[in-house]
């Protein structure tokens, strides 16, 4: 009966999708207050709907209702309640819904804090949003039901994907989705204010909160993905240029270009039609990233799908919205007014080379994934792009950007003075040298790459700070006043310091982890030992034990520095009777910032097992990184000039009489 419910609730979130992509766009054209006031009540219902049909597919997966196809297929009653949950959105029916539940979340939030947007732009922004829901609700209703019920119903499930027992699943999806969903509102909002005809510095500021809260939510999924990959799956890597990876990486690197582009609007009325352009290109690409995970024209641990009728569906989906939306911008870009005008060396210009190399890197991440897709339809020739073809072109176009990051904040807006910023960077440039000097004698470096690499994080991150410095005046007046100064900074200069020092943080731990780990593949038998990253490193023994849904072998390590144990680690490999399948867990220990790494290969009959140690160099700088870099934003996004809304004027202060 539950699941008869959430199927009943889809059907009824479906038919308030439509209502809501018609009447207030009606209203809208029509310029007819009733009408528009439809939207707002129309999305709040439409969220709560999908939210109790979710709730009914958490309820079958708790509870292990066996009737359920989905549920038959994607779990198992002894599996622990958490994977219990998780698997929920650890499949394609569940994922979709997942997706939709966050779609009307965004609806809602933008139906209950965007009171003070104009009525005409709240109505046209819930319309759009109500064509994106009802297009993906027909997707789940026609294509992909996770409702449909077994007669009989079988005693017990399938099991979950091994893989997917981890609770990297509770984080990672949920988290890129509301990464990829929230594109969905500057997308909304592009489209609304192309068919209302008005684009200025006010719709830059309304777009900016939401496109900076997908931002957040896009990096802190891409970062969580990484991590889970890196431990989860055994390899000691962090980036694989997967193309499912890739796709949350197109996206990622468009809103980051939008970011910086809608500064430029609102602060100078400037770059118009390519705010508004790229407003459409962040969602496109969170769509194509949704069509590669889910029209099986993939095989990864990401892509769930295979069924050719969702892939086409999907594929409509896209063309239907990018098509539409793009046909709607080349229509309306000619009325478009240019806006401000600036110098090249300016903020303005240091922002537009900002967004130029962002763009040309994300073309290449576009297309190494997408070429070998195109070329395997039209010739059937299937061809590998891997990390060669990613290094020699995105790496290339994202070196010069970062170099230039701390020179933006230091330039004036429409005319900047390059010697004066050149001189307040002169100490983050002694900085970056000593760092690269410092590395070469620590490690006893000789690879050019890798010192100019350290050189370039540690002038991103002294960048951001000298920023700070020179806002308040550090050094330049006394320090009660430079605290005053740092007290009544805006929280979104704060933010965006953060987030450029959280950059560099990644940046070093790429080159570090790249440059400086190491690696060994041996066989150890009880009692043995090797020494990795300066450690010793002893197989203590083996250790069988029962899991919840599994028998798992885990495998014993001592690690002692200078003949003291200073941590045990356990690797282990894990068989799943049900999936007659096994995994393999690593075992990680962090020594602040790196880590040692232990991967199992086979055990066997006679005690010795194939191991696989990494020595990973400041590994944990590349996800720490992406925190800070996320807090920036945050940070950013608590700004109140960052509310949700339009500005309203300041009162007017009464006249004093002169004495």
């Amino acid at each position: 009966m539950i699941a008869e419910l959430g199927h009943f609730a889809l059907v009824l979130a479906l038919a308030l999708a439509a209502v809501q992509s018609v009447v207030p766009l009606w209203g809208a054209l029509d310029r007819e207050p009733r009408l528009m006031a439809v939207a707002p009540p129309a999305a709040i219902a439409q969220f709560l709907f999908t939210g109790l049909a979710f709730a009914a597919l958490v309820h079958a997966y708790v509870t292990s209702d066996f009737s359920l196809l989905n549920v038959v297929e994607n779990s198992h009653s002894s599996k622990p309640l958490l994977y219990k949950i998780t698997g929920v959105w650890g499949n394609h029916e569940g994922s979709m819904l997942l997706w939709v539940l966050i779609l009307t979340l965004f609806g809602a939030l933008v139906a209950a804090f965007g009171r003070n947007l104009p009525d005409r732009l709240r109505a046209l922004v819930l319309a759009v949003q109500g064509w994106i829901a009802s297009a993906f609700f027909l997707f789940i209703l026609l294509t992909s039901n996770p409702f449909i019920r077994l007669s009989p119903a079988p005693a017990e499930g399938n099991d979950l994907n091994p893989v997917l027992q981890d609770i990297g699943l509770a984080i990672h999806p949920p988290l890129l989705y509301l990464g990829y969903v929230g594109c969905s509102i500057s997308f909304a909002f592009a489209v609304a204010a192309l068919i209302d005809g008005r684009i200025d510095a006010a719709w830059a500021r309304w777009v900016r909160p939401w496109t900076l809260a997908a931002w957040i939510f896009l990096t802190l999924g891409i970062a969580m993905g990484s991590y889970w990959a890196y431990y989860e799956l055994g390899w000691g890597g962090f980036w694989f240029w997967d193309p499912v990876e890739n796709a949350s990486l197109m996206p990622w690197l468009i809103a980051t270009a939008l970011l910086h582009s809608a500064i430029v609007m609102e602060k100078r009325n400037a770059l118009k039609v390519w705010t508004v352009l790229l407003a459409i290109l962040a969602f496109s690409f969170s769509l194509i990233g949704t069509f590669l995970v889910r029209s099986g024209v993939l095989t990864s641990v990401h892509a769930f799908a295979s069924d050719p009728t969702r892939g086409i569906f999907i594929l409509v989906i896209l063309c239907l919205f990018i098509g539409g939306a793009l046909s709607l911008f080349a229509f309306r870009a000619s009325t478009l007014t240019p806006g401000g005008i600036f110098a090249p060396v300016s903020r303005e210009g240091a922002l537009v080379l900002n967004n130029l190399f962002l763009t040309a890197a994300a073309a290449t991440v576009v297309v190494g994934t997408l070429y070998p897709l195109a070329l395997e339809a039209l010739t059937g020739t299937r061809i590998s792009v891997g990390a060669p073809f990613f290094n020699l072109t995105f790496g290339p176009l994202m070196v010069p950007l970062l170099m230039l990051v701390p020179f933006g904040p230091m330039l004036a807006w429409k005319r900047g003075d390059i010697a004066a910023a050149a001189e307040r960077l002169m100490a983050a440039f002694g900085i970056a040298l000593v760092a690269a000097a410092a590395a070469a004698f620590a490690m006893g470096a000789t690879d050019i790459l890798a010192l100019a690499g350290i050189a370039l994080a540690a002038w991103l991150m002294a960048g951001a700070l000298s920023e700070t410095a020179f806002r308040i005046k550090l050094f330049q007046a006394p320090l009660a006043e430079s605290f005053r100064r740092f007290v009544g900074l805006p929280r979104s200069a704060l933010g965006t310091a953060l987030a450029h020092f959280g950059l560099g943080v990644t940046m070093l731990g790429l080159v570090a982890a790249t440059s400086w780990s190491s690696e060994d593949i041996l066989t150890m038998k009880p009692g043995e030992s090797v020494t990795v990253g300066g450690y010793q490193v002893t197989l203590e023994g083996f250790i069988p034990r029962p899991g919840p849904n599994y028998e798992e072998i885990a495998v014993r390590f001592l690690v002692r520095d200078g003949g003291v144990t200073v941590r045990t680690m356990e690797a282990s490999k894990r068989n799943f009777a049900t999936r007659a399948t096994s995994t393999t867990e690593a075992a990680i220990a962090t020594f602040w910032p790196s880590q040692v790494y232990i991967s199992l290969g086979d055990i066997a009959t006679d005690g010795a097992t194939t191991v696989r140690l990494y020595w990973k160099s400041l590994a944990t700088l590349i996800w720490l990184g992406a925190i800070v870099m996320a807090l920036g934003g945050a940070l950013s996004l608590s700004d109140r000039r960052l509310r949700v809304g339009a500005p309203r004027p300041a009162r007017k202060l009464a006249a004093v009489p002169a004495e």
